[in-house]
């Protein structure tokens, strides 16, 4: 073997342990990350901020609905005194829950087919979104939910087809809890406030978004337990539009006086879901029916009332037509209200207050309710 070919070998014997030794010494440890000071604590504050929110509709002297309108174009009062509006929208897109409420007493006998028909093309109107969801309750004597909150057409359907006032003359069979029994429910009875009353309070109260209910009526309630102050009342604590159509129509001929029936005449049954709930007194508690005919309440101011207390519309279905007509402006309505926001004062105390909304531009009508309740 010559001598070139061996000096390599031997250099890289030489200096082999020396590699190895080097490559098996264990890599430094990193150092220590430097000690971090204690995060500081982190304080949050809970506040709770009562808002008022109105539904808003104005109108032009033409009766024309306005929207090109900001916050600035109102002057808010509350109990007399200026407010500051804080929240202002044309909001469309918060769920809608919409009640019928349809009187089947008597005296509407003759209004019933007209009344499920537009009734039925309201609710496909209002009713476009999975959000959007209806109920439809009937009231004569008693006040029966006919079907509850459902965005599904073919219910709301079914519900309007079983209105009817042929239930307040014939025998029909009950599914109280009692157990089924067929009873005669005969003479007259429009428990018109309790069925304003349970439907905010049973229904829309436990909502959110905007809520309106449509009562169909003649307005002569007989035999509510409730008054129409506490109806009024229920719907302003459940911030619920109240819009009235007055259907005249065939009045009975005791005008709703039964001989015998008292102030607990209606049958038992539970409320909501199809139960029912008794009638009372008159006019809303307290009492038989009235025997003369110079006790029937008006009927069309009783309407007129709840609306306007309640931001609702007061309609007067005189033709046949009419109906569908009303039906077309309230649901105009529903689409374009203005949702307004404020923060009343820190210092006021339970219960009711006024509200009073008017517009800065001469000839414009403003619609809202005109009160609410604090601290209940």
């Amino acid at each position: 073997m010559s001598v070139p070919r061996i000096l390599p070998l031997f250099c890289f014997l030489l200096l082999a342990p020396a590699l190895g030794s080097q490559n098996s010494n264990p890599a430094p440890a990193p150092a220590p990350p430097a000690a971090q000071a204690p995060a500081a604590p982190v304080t949050t504050m809970s506040v709770n901020v009562k808002v008022v929110t109105l539904p808003v509709t104005v109108r032009d002297k033409k009766g024309k609905i306005v929207k090109d309108l900001t916050k600035d174009d109102f002057d808010l009062e509350e109990d007399g005194k200026p407010q500051t509006i804080r929240y202002f929208s044309q909001e469309t897109n918060l769920p809608l829950t919409v009640g019928l409420l349809v009187d089947t007493s008597m005296s509407e006998r003759d209004n019933m087919d007209r009344e499920r028909s537009a009734s039925r093309s309201f609710l496909d109107q209002m009713i476009t979104r999975p959000q959007d969801r209806a109920f439809v309750l009937h009231f004569d004597r008693e006040v029966e939910l006919l079907q509850d909150l459902t965005s599904d057409h073919a219910k709301l359907e079914k519900a309007v087809g079983l209105i009817d006032t042929q239930q307040a003359v014939e025998n029909t069979q009950t599914n109280d809890q009692g157990g089924g029994q067929s009873r005669a429910r005969r003479g007259g009875g429009t428990a018109l406030y309790d069925a304003i009353f349970l439907a905010c309070d049973e229904i829309t109260a436990k909502q959110t978004g905007r809520k309106a209910i449509v009562v169909l009526s003649d307005g002569e309630d007989r035999g509510s337990k409730e008054t129409m102050n506490s109806a009024i009342e229920s719907a302003q604590k459940a911030e619920t539009v109240v819009y009235t159509i007055y259907i005249g129509g065939h009045q009975d001929n005791n005008n709703g006086y039964n001989p015998g029936m008292g102030r607990r005449g209606g049958m038992g049954g539970g409320y909501p879901g199809g139960g029912r709930y008794p009638g009372g007194g008159y006019p809303g508690g307290g009492g038989n029916y009235p025997r003369q005919q110079e006790n029937r309440p008006n009927g069309k101011k009783i309407m007129q009332e709840i609306a306007e207390q309640t931001g609702g519309r007061f309609f007067e279905a005189k033709k046949k037509e009419s109906v569908d007509d009303d039906y077309a402006q309230i649901a105009e309505e529903l689409r374009t209200q203005f949702m307004l926001g404020y923060t009343p004062p820190k210092d006021q105390s339970s219960g009711y207050h006024s509200i009073h909304l008017t517009a800065k531009k001469k000839d414009l009508v403003v619609q809202t309710r005109a009160g609410y309740y604090s601290g209940q």
